[in-house]
């Protein structure tokens, strides 16, 4: 059974950080790229950040220099380290796959709170 758990969000204040995690299990993890995603209240979701199974990174243009995407393949993990957020930035963020036909199931999601 495929699960992907996030965890790490919370209430930060514009300029702060925060990482992110998220443990897949169920899947080979390792030979998996994955992403992340967020969604904003009334917004569509949206790719931030992706990983390549050999660790080539790729982000959203207006996210790149604040956010960095990497994994751990020895604990099933992918983290995403987001530095000088925004309020913009606040939304609820989920881990899969990058390409919609191979998503799993997603998880919970984490929230971020970004106060300014």
């Amino acid at each position: 059974q495929v699960r992907l758990l996030e965890s790490g969000g919370g209430l930060v204040q514009a300029g702060g950080s925060l990482r992110l995690s998220c443990a897949a299990s169920g899947i080979i993890f390792s030979s998996s790229a994955m992403a992340w995603f967020r969604q904003a209240p009334g917004k569509q979701r949206e790719l931030v950040a992706s990983i390549t199974s050999s660790g080539s990174t790729n982000y959203a243009d207006s996210l790149k220099g604040r956010f960095t995407i990497s994994r751990d393949n020895a604990k099933n993990t992918v983290y995403l380290q987001m530095n000088s957020l925004k309020p913009e930035d606040a939304a609820v963020y989920y881990c899969n796959r990058p390409d919609p036909y191979y998503w799993y199931p997603w998880g919970q999601g984490t929230q971020v709170t970004v106060s300014s």
